[in-house]
Formats: C-alpha cells, sequence, structure tokens
C-alpha cells in the first residue's frame, strides 16, 4: 500500500513562512507528479504548485513569488516552501501524489492534509 504523510502546518503570523512535507511510502515503482492542494473553509480545493520527476514546477498566480514547490526523489518527498503568508492562504493543505505502481499502473494518492492558518 501507498501512504502520503504531510507534517509542518501551524499557526502563523501574516508575512511569516511555513514548511510542509509529505513523505511517500510503500510499494511502487516510481513516482510522478507531485502536486499540493489547498482547501480554504467554505471553498472549493485548489491546485496550489506542482512538479514534476525532473523538477519542472507550476504555481497558482495567488502564490507565485511567495511558495516555492521542491522534491528529493531520493527520500521520495516533496516541500512546500510558504513565505510571506496571508491570512487568504489559510487552508487544509493536501499532497497528491501520481504513483506508478509494480503493475505499471498509474494511481494518484491523498495526503491527510495539514491545517496552516495564518492570523495574528
Amino acid at each position: 500500500q501507498v501512504q502520503l504523510v504531510e507534517s509542518g502546518g501551524g499557526l502563523v503570523q501574516p508575512g511569516g513562512s511555513l514548511r510542509l512535507s509529505c513523505a511517500v511510502s510503500g510499494m511502487y515503482q516510481r513516482i510522478n507528479t507531485m502536486r499540493w492542494y489547498r482547501l480554504p473553509p467554505g471553498k472549493q480545493r485548489d491546485l496550489v504548485a506542482d512538479i514534476t520527476p525532473g523538477g519542472s514546477t507550476d504555481y497558482a498566480d495567488s502564490v507565485k513569488g511567495r511558495f516555492t514547490i521542491s522534491r528529493d526523489n531520493a527520500k521520495n518527498t516533496v516541500y512546500l516552501q510558504m513565505n510571506s503568508l496571508k491570512p487568504e492562504d489559510t487552508a487544509v493543505y493536501y499532497c497528491n501524489a501520481a504513483v506508478v505502481t509494480r503493475t505499471n499502473a498509474e494511481y494518484l494518492y491523498w495526503g491527510q492534509g495539514t491545517q496552516v492558518t495564518v492570523s495574528s
């Protein structure tokens, strides 16, 4: 079974920083694109950033210049460095990974979510 375990959420003041981590474990062949989504209170879940195995990245306009996604393929972990945080960044953050199994099928797996609250 493949599992994604997130860590790093919490309460931070506006202008502060947090770093989220998401580690993939289990039996699989490889991990393709990894993504971070967020679910703000009372809103829909939105894509925040994604990163390919080769390191190509893409960001939502609302976080460009403030958030950085990265991955350590040796550790099967994806990170989200969040700087200059704003109250509107408050949300539950979820990581997502496209994992290729030993049968060569690709499945999307989700982490359990981690709460990020930006408030003074």
